[in-house]
C-alpha cells in the first residue's frame, strides 16, 4: 500500500476544437464519420467480465437518416438485471478497498483517452447516433465528459481532505467517506453523451459499483464510452451496462434490499414515479437510498426594455435551437418588451432564414434531426395545434418532414396569451414561444415568469439596466437553478457553472461540483482516545 498525501493534476477545462475548414480535427472527424457509416457493429451488454449477447437485437439508426443502420444492440431481460446487480455487488469489496489514488488514475486515464485517441470516435458516434453537429458533439462528448472526469477527481480529493477542525486533548478525530452500502443505479438520457458518462462514473469514482441503463437512442455512443472505461482500467463489475426496458429494470432494482441510490437524468414524470416507488419499498432497503435527479425544464429568456435587441435575438436563436432544442436547458419561452420587439423579431427571422438543416455529416448544417419518431410526432402536434389556435401565430418555421430523417424546422410561436400551452408545457424540441409585454410592466412580468411553470432549471435575463438586473435576480431566485445575465440559458461548463435545478426540475445536486459527489458517500466519524479513563467518577461527585 502506497504511503503519501497525493496531489492530483490540477484540472482545467478542455479546450474546444474549432473544426474549421482545413483543420486537422475536421479531417479526422470526417474520416471517422465515413468509417463508422461504412460498417454495422454488434453491441453487447457489459455485465461483470462478460459481453452478453441475447440475440434479441434492435437496430441503431441516425435520426437524420433513419433507414441507414449503424449496427444492432442486444436487448436484455429481467435475468440480466439480476445478473448486473450481482456483478456490481460481487465487485464491490475489492473496488471500495482500492486506494483512492488508484481509482483517480483510472478516470484520469479515461479523460486522456477521450481527449486523445477516442475523441474523433466518440464525437462521430454522438453525431451519428444522436444527430448532433460537430460543435455540439465537441462540447458534449469530448469537452464536457473530459471535464467531468478531471474535475470530479479533484473534488474527490477535496472531500477526502475535509476533516474535523478540532481534536481535543488526548483525542484524534477523523472522518472517513465510505461508499454507499449496496449498488447505485445510473439511468441516463439520450441528449448528452457526457451525462451518460458522468452518471455512472461519479458514484464509481467514490468507490461505489454501478448498474447503468442508458436510453436506447444513446446506446451507440454509450458503447464507445464503455470501450474507453474498459481500456482505462475500470475493473469488471464496477460499471455494468445493460439494455433493458425501464419498467423491467425498475421492477427488480427498486425492490432489491441492496439498492443504495439512483443517479438520474430524464423526464419529470419518470423521476416522480421512481421516487414514489422507492417510497413504497422503503422498508425493503438496508439503508435509505440516495435519490439524485435532474429532470425537465421550461426555460425562459426575459428581456428588459434596456436590452440590446441583437444580443437578445442571438441568445434566443442559440438558446432555443442548438441541438434542436433537446437540451434540458434550452430556451422555450421568452418575454420580450414591446419597445424592442420589432428589432428582435427581425434579427431572429434573419438568423433562422440563414440556417441550413440536414445531416450532421455536412458541416454546413446548423440544424439537424430530433431524436426519434415519437419525439417528432409529439413536437409536430404542438406546431399543428398552434397553427389552429386563435391569437397564436407562427412567425418562423412551422414545417416538418420525417421521410428521410426526423427534421423539424426551428419554429417560433408568437402568442397573445402568456399562459398558452407552449408557454407552459415542456416540448423538448425546436419550438420557442414568445410573449410580447408592455415595456413598462417589467415587474409584473417577473411574477408571470416565476409562476408560469412548475420547473426551475435555467433562465436568462437581458438588460443594460443594473437595477433591473438586480430586481430580476432577486425576484427569480427560485425560478432557475442556473441563472444567466445577458447570455443564453444553455452551455453550463463543469468547474464554472455547476448544473441543476429545483422545483419540478430535480434535486439540484449540481452535476460538475463537489455537491454531487457528496451524495455518493456516507461519512463515518472516528474518535480515538489515546489514554482511556480508568475511573467512572467525575470531579463533581467529590465531598465538600
Amino acid at each position: 500500500m502506497l504511503k503519501g498525501f497525493f496531489n492530483v493534476p490540477a484540472p482545467i477545462n478542455e479546450p474546444i476544437k474549432s473544426y474549421a475548414p482545413g483543420s486537422p480535427e475536421r479531417k479526422e472527424l470526417q474520416a471517422m464519420l465515413a468509417e463508422l457509416r461504412s460498417q454495422q457493429i454488434d453491441v453487447p451488454m457489459y455485465i461483470g467480465s462478460e459481453e452478453v449477447r441475447t440475440g434479441n437485437t434492435h437496430p441503431m439508426t441516425p435520426p437524420h437518416d433513419h433507414q441507414h443502420i449503424l449496427g444492432h444492440f442486444h436487448e436484455g431481460d429481467a435475468g440480466h438485471v439480476e445478473q448486473a446487480i450481482n456483478a456490481a455487488l460481487g465487485a464491490k469489496e475489492a473496488w471500495e478497498s482500492l486506494e483512492w489514488e488508484q481509482r483517480a488514475a483510472i478516470f484520469l486515464k479515461a479523460a486522456d483517452l477521450i481527449a486523445g485517441p477516442y475523441r474523433a470516435k466518440l464525437n462521430a458516434a454522438t453525431m451519428l447516433g444522436q444527430s448532433k453537429n460537430a460543435f455540439q458533439a465537441e462540447i458534449d462528448s469530448a469537452c464536457e465528459i473530459i471535464d467531468f472526469l478531471r474535475f470530479n477527481v479533484k473534488y474527490m480529493t477535496e472531500i477526502y481532505a475535509q476533516q474535523p477542525p478540532v481534536s481535543g486533548g488526548g483525542v484524534w478525530n477523523r472522518v472517513e467517506q465510505r461508499p454507499l452500502e449496496g449498488f447505485v443505479f445510473a439511468l441516463t438520457p439520450f441528449n448528452f453523451t457526457a451525462i451518460a458518462g458522468n452518471l455512472p462514473t461519479a458514484p464509481a469514482m467514490m468507490g461505489n459499483t454501478v448498474v447503468w441503463k442508458p436510453a436506447y437512442t444513446q446506446i451507440y455512443s454509450a458503447n464507445v464510452l464503455m470501450e474507453v472505461f474498459r481500456e482505462a482500467g475500470v475493473p469488471d463489475g464496477v460499471i455494468n451496462l445493460i439494455y433493458v426496458d425501464g419498467p423491467t429494470a425498475g421492477d427488480i432494482i427498486f425492490k432489491h434490499p441492496d439498492f443504495a441510490g439512483i443517479h438520474f437524468t430524464g423526464s419529470t414524470g419518470v423521476f416522480q414515479h421512481i421516487w414514489k416507488t422507492i417510497g413504497e419499498n422503503i422498508n425493503t432497503y438496508k439503508s435509505y437510498p440516495r435519490i439524485v435527479g435532474e429532470t425537465g425544464g421550461k426555460d425562459f429568456v426575459l428581456a428588459h426594455k434596456s436590452a440590446d435587441p441583437k444580443a437578445v435575438a442571438v441568445g434566443l436563436v442559440r438558446g432555443a435551437f442548438e441541438f434542436q432544442g433537446q437540451k434540458c436547458s434550452a430556451a422555450s419561452r421568452a418575454y420580450i418588451p414591446s419597445n424592442i420587439w420589432e428589432d428582435v423579431k427581425n434579427y431572429v427571422q434573419e438568423d433562422l432564414a440563414a440556417m441550413k438543416m440536414g445531416g450532421t455529416e455536412d458541416f454546413t448544417n446548423f440544424i439537424n434531426a430530433v431524436i426519434d419518431e415519437k419525439a417528432f410526432d409529439k413536437i409536430a402536434k404542438y406546431i399543428d395545434n398552434a397553427k389552429a389556435t386563435p391569437g397564436v401565430e407562427i412567425i418562423a418555421g412551422g414545417n416538418y418532414d420525417k421521410s428521410k430523417g426526423y427534421f423539424i424546422e426551428p419554429t417560433v410561436i408568437l402568442t397573445q396569451d402568456p399562459m398558452y400551452t407552449t408557454m407552459c408545457e415542456e416540448i423538448f424540441g425546436p419550438v420557442l414561444t414568445i410573449y410580447v409585454y408592455n415595456a413598462e410592466h417589467f415587474e409584473t412580468v417577473l411574477e408571470l415568469v416565476d409562476q408560469t411553470s412548475p420547473y426551475a432549471l435555467t433562465g436568462a435575463v437581458f438588460s443594460q439596466d443594473r437595477y433591473a438586473i438586480e430586481l430580476a435576480t432577486q425576484k427569480l431566485r427560485n425560478a432557475a437553478g442556473n441563472f444567466y445575465i445577458n447570455d443564453k440559458p444553455t452551455g453550463a461548463v463543469v468547474g464554472q457553472q455547476p448544473f441543476g435545478g429545483a422545483r419540478a426540475s430535480g434535486t439540484n445536486d449540481k452535476a460538475g461540483s463537489m455537491i454531487n459527489l457528496l451524495r455518493w458517500v456516507s461519512p463515518r466519524t472516528i474518535k480515538e482516545t489515546f489514554v482511556s479513563p480508568k475511573d467512572y467518577r467525575y470531579p463533581f461527585l467529590g465531598n465538600d
